[in-house]
């Protein structure tokens, strides 16, 4: 285990080795709707376990809406693990939109077959509006700097909670 002074100084030095050990503990599909994925993140201390699960909304939020997260990444256990891992990273705001989105999109899910027909589900719902404005909001709460800003600050606070001393 890393203490606090044996972290790098630099941020992204320091995300770079986060995103290692990721790869190297998590290696079910994120895409995956048989659970494995979520079953697999649970077995992680509660700070690598929250990037984990939240690193897949930072990568939608910076290419698409907030909505269209659930379209790759809607497993409930995927979902779940979502929630709890913005909680842990102190992002309860995000974890608000987040619950929001997903109430929204949910419903619809079962009706999507292409691109098209997510944001034609969203406006015949008359949700668009609603999920673009959760988006605009969960852009702001994170300032550009995504929810990585936040790892490396856990990370920096926590670390006996992120870095790993045995393969899990």
């Amino acid at each position: 285990m890393k203490e606090p002074a044996q972290l790098p100084k630099k941020d992204k030095d320091l995300l770079q080795e986060i995103f290692k050990l990721l790869q190297t503990h998590v290696t079910a599909n994120p895409y995956g709707r048989d659970g494995k994925f979520a079953q697999q993140i649970r077995t992680l201390p509660k700070g690598l376990r929250a990037m984990a699960a939240t690193h897949h909304l930072d990568v939608s939020l910076t290419l698409d809406d907030i909505g269209w997260h659930f379209l790759n990444f809607g497993e409930a256990g995927h979902v779940k693990e979502t929630k709890i891992g913005l909680r842990e990273l102190g992002l309860c705001q995000l974890e608000e939109l987040f619950s929001e989105a997903h109430s929204l999109v949910k419903p619809l899910l079962g009706h999507i077959k292409t691109n098209q027909d997510y944001y034609g589900q969203l406006k015949e719902a008359g949700r668009k509006k609603r999920i673009d404005e959760l988006t605009d909001q969960a852009r702001r709460i994170l300032k550009r700097r995504g929810i990585y800003a936040f790892w490396t600050k856990y990370a920096r606070l926590y670390p006996e909670q992120v870095f790993v001393s045995k393969t899990v």
